[in-house]
């Protein structure tokens, strides 16, 4: 197997992203920069074929970018990135994980606490999860405690909280063919 296992997640987390900004950008009706200088922003850009290295051979979701700025990411563009990642992610997390699947979710989690580009974000991280250890028993026991600790760091924000009885509705299973999104090995292995 010489295709990085990473690769799906990523191109899905890439076209995630991209049907976000769409759709935001349509809903808000404005063309919002994330910068205040017009100079660092680039013209509008039009996608009309699918993602490079997309597995999907028909019907592929075509996702117009309706602006693309050249600056560096915002703090929090990363984190609203990085969410969305990760209710993914637990929303594709198999109802009966294998100890490995278990292992690396809470390995992921980990990772994030050591590497997250931001700082701030990863010290903060690490704090939370030595008071929230990652439950990883099933993909309803992952997603609310995703949202628990998504609401602890929106609090410390002075943000909203989610109603984490809602989190299925919000950050539901991903829509593909014949079970493509399915995690490697959730329906294979005990």
């Amino acid at each position: 197997m010489s295709e990085n296992p990473w690769q799906p997640l990523l191109q899905t987390f890439e076209k995630i992203s991209i049907s976000l900004q769409t759709h935001l950008s349509n809903f808000i009706g404005i063309n919002k920069t994330r910068r205040s200088s017009p100079a660092v922003h680039s013209p509008v850009i039009s996608i009309e074929s699918p993602l490079p290295n997309s597995s999907s051979t028909s019907n592929s979701a075509q996702l117009p970018i309706k602006e693309k700025s050249t600056g560096p990411v915002t703090k929090e563009e990363l984190g609203r990135a990085t969410w969305t990642f990760l209710h993914t992610l637990a929303a594709q997390y198999p109802e009966k994980p294998t100890r490995q699947q278990k292992k690396d979710v809470k390995e992921l989690m980990a990772i994030l606490s050591r590497m997250y580009p931001c700082r701030e974000c990863a010290d903060h991280f690490k704090e939370i999860l030595r008071a929230n250890p990652v439950q990883a028993g099933s993909q309803e026991e992952f997603s609310q405690w995703l949202c628990h600790v998504h609401n602890t760091v929106n609090r410390s924000l002075g943000k909203l909280v989610f109603p984490c009885e809602r989190v299925d509705a919000r950050w539901g299973k991903l829509d593909c063919e014949q079970r493509s999104c399915d995690l490697q090995g959730s329906s294979f292995h005990i």
